[in-house]
């Protein structure tokens, strides 16, 4: 299973809407010009996808249309958490039925569990498919962190192959690394930390600029696989300032704010998620232009 799981940069692609509905014209635009861009993977419905504002026979739309247009060309990962097993178990049994080929399941959220309790949740879902599956910890969202003796537990699964770390804390990601040895694959979930986590043995990054610069995010990653880290702390440094704004308010608000002024797809979320400010949507054109993202 542990093969099958990508390297370089996945994007977390955005759910666009227009008028209240999915824009499955503008989801294939998108999947297509990150594929010419040369991402190397497509997750639908992580959390810049606000999955928790969709509806089941949204979701079922969305890897079905997502599943057509990739047509093979780049792994596809589904999305597919939930804070009740059962459902996450669900969601994940139709991903596979539509043709993902990797899960990324996150933390159970709100309720929260005890270790006992991760290891039974991940477990289950993990028995249930035969797909690899990411785990996905990212404690500021979820409210709990999936501590690194747990996932070295969890990994003696087959199907439990990857860990998507983005607590922002360089300690965590230490730690994280330090048992992801063995075929166990440690991802970056935060784009600011791409060089730091590659330097610790990561594959890659999931990644929510890439939305706006594929092509950059995808040589950030592949500069350091190829062994130039010259060229990976250079993209990363040189992007910083860009990276850090698009998490200046809550993701996905300034990423697709960012799409939306590129042209790429509408300004549009679903409630509780509102759109940027004008101060804020000021800033963050301005810092487009300066990457010439538009004009």
């Amino acid at each position: 299973m542990h093969g099958k799981l990508f390297y370089g940069c996945a994007t977390a692609l955005v759910t666009p809407f227009r008028g209240g509905k999915v824009d499955f014209d503008a989801l294939q635009a998108l999947i297509d010009w990150q594929i010419e861009e040369g991402v190397d993977a497509l997750v639908l419905l992580g959390t810049t996808g606000e999955p928790a504002c969709v509806s089941e026979p949204e979701r079922r739309a969305i890897l079905e249309c997502a599943a057509a247009r990739i047509a093979g060309r780049v792994p596809l990962i589904a999305g597919a958490g939930s804070n009740d097993t059962r459902t996450a178990i669900r969601h994940c049994m139709e991903a596979q039925r539509i043709g993902a080929d990797a899960l990324l399941v996150v933390t159970p959220y709100y309720n929260r569990t005890s270790r006992t309790g991760l290891i039974a949740h991940y477990t289950a879902i993990a028995d249930s498919v035969r797909l690899p599956i990411i785990m996905y910890n990212v404690p500021g969202r979820t409210g709990m962190n999936l501590p690194p003796e747990v996932v070295a537990e969890l990994a003696k699964h087959p199907n439990l192959c990857a860990v998507k770390e983005a607590s922002g804390s360089l300690s965590q990601l230490t730690d994280m690394a330090a048992v992801c040895g063995g075929g166990l694959a440690l991802y970056s979930g935060n784009d600011d930390q791409v060089l730091p986590a590659m330097a610790l043995g990561a594959r890659g990054v999931i990644s929510v600029a890439a939305n706006l610069i594929p092509a950059a995010m995808h040589e950030m990653a592949a500069a350091w696989l190829r062994g130039d880290p010259d060229r990976c702390r250079e993209l990363q440094l040189e992007y910083l300032p860009l990276l850090r704004m698009l998490f200046f308010e809550v993701n996905p608000i300034p990423v697709k704010a960012a799409l939306s002024m590129m042209g790429r797809a509408e300004n549009e979320l679903r409630l509780p998620l509102v759109p940027l400010d004008e101060d804020r949507s000021g800033a963050l054109l301005q810092m487009l232009m300066r990457f010439g993202l538009v004009r």
